[in-house]
């Protein structure tokens, strides 16, 4: 086990911040075009796999005992991702509408590897900041999933997976003998349903106003409406009688695996 003392050092969590070489990786790809482009993609699903192909199995866990205060550069790492990727996506959109020197193709690869690193990096860190307690943290991990339309991970995450994982509720529980093919579009068409169906019925209505309720529900939409472009947020109803676990005490399951 790594002690306490061992994890807070900048060596430690110096493999997370390989991920901000992707910056100039992108800067280099939208100034000379070509195969720069493809750089982009590699580095985001290449990196990681041949480091691993190159150090082996690392079998050492952290000690689950180590102070926050210890966790400062995992942290930061996360904490400053958004405003980089924001001015990633917009900025190059904003500056290869404009640059002759790159084809449609190139415009494509470039755009590409820019998705993947909004996927790859940007939604695994906003997995770990929206299971922090700060109010920020969790801020920055709504912005995060805005930017790539995914805002409504946060909610099937948080209110569906962690409640029903492993079980025919879950949309993003692979169900037996399911493969990735069948996997990937079930998840995309299931996955948005299940998080709106959560907030519709907003499990802290009970304890609160009904105006109250809405009005916060509305707050966590506002943001999946303004970066998809409008919409209406779903309603909260507190006329739901909730569990501890979070699921409605009306609702119940009828699929079955496969």
């Amino acid at each position: 086990m790594i002690p306490a003392s061992e994890v807070g050092r900048i060596t430690r969590a110096a493999p997370f911040w390989l991920s901000l070489m992707t910056v100039p990786l992108v800067l280099a790809g939208a100034a000379w075009g070509g195969v720069w482009t493809l750089l982009l993609p590699l580095y985001a699903w290449g990196l990681f796999t041949l480091l691993d192909a190159l150090t082996g199995l690392y079998e050492e866990n952290a000690d689950p005992a180590t102070p926050e205060a210890r966790l400062f550069w995992y942290r930061l790492v996360t904490l400053v991702w958004f405003p980089l990727q924001a001015a990633i996506q917009f900025g190059l959109i904003w500056y290869a509408t404009r640059a002759g020197h790159l084809d449609a193709l190139e415009k494509a690869v470039l755009f590409f590897g820019v998705g993947v690193i909004s996927g790859t990096v940007g939604i695994n860190y906003a997995h770990e900041l929206m299971h922090q307690k700060n109010r920020l943290e969790r801020w920055l991990a709504d912005l995060l999933l805005a930017t790539v339309l995914y805002a409504h991970f946060r909610s099937e995450h948080l209110r569906v997976h962690h409640s029903f994982v492993g079980t025919p509720r879950d949309p993003v529980t692979a169900r037996y003998n399911e493969g990735f093919h069948r996997f990937f579009p079930r998840v995309l068409r299931q996955s948005p349903v299940s998080a709106f169906r959560a907030e519709a019925a907003c499990p802290g209505g009970t304890r609160r106003t009904r105006s109250g309720a809405i009005s916060r529900c509305r707050r966590r939409w506002s943001r999946w409406r303004s970066a998809s472009g409008g919409g209406r947020g779903s309603r909260c109803s507190s006329g739901r009688r909730w569990s501890r676990s979070g699921s409605s005490n009306s609702s119940t399951t009828s699929s079955t695996t496969a």
